[in-house]
């Protein structure tokens, strides 16, 4: 059975899965190229720096966009459970 494919992956040669996990790595905690590289190597994927930086081009703004968006707001409310304060 063949896999349904995203219209933006459609000319590439690595799942869409690898192209967001690679680009997630590279926006989300601003590694370098040659990390992100290291860290698909690790993973038994081999993936030049430079197909990394194509894949940022292309679709980089995007998911640095969806990032931006799921982060805290100035003005969100935080809740902490189980807070306990220890006098002296």
């Amino acid at each position: 059975m063949k896999h349904a494919r995203h219209p933006h992956y459609a000319r590439h040669r690595f799942p869409a899965e690898v192209i967001s996990y690679a680009i997630w790595l590279y926006c989300r905690f601003l590694l370098s190229l040659r990390m992100v590289e290291e860290m698909l190597a690790a993973r038994g994927i081999e993936v030049s720096h430079e197909t990394v930086r194509q894949w940022a081009l292309k679709f980089g703004q995007g998911y640095a966009n969806q990032i931006r968006r799921r982060l805290p707001a100035p003005g969100d409310k935080w809740h902490l459970d189980g807070v306990s304060r220890t006098h002296f």
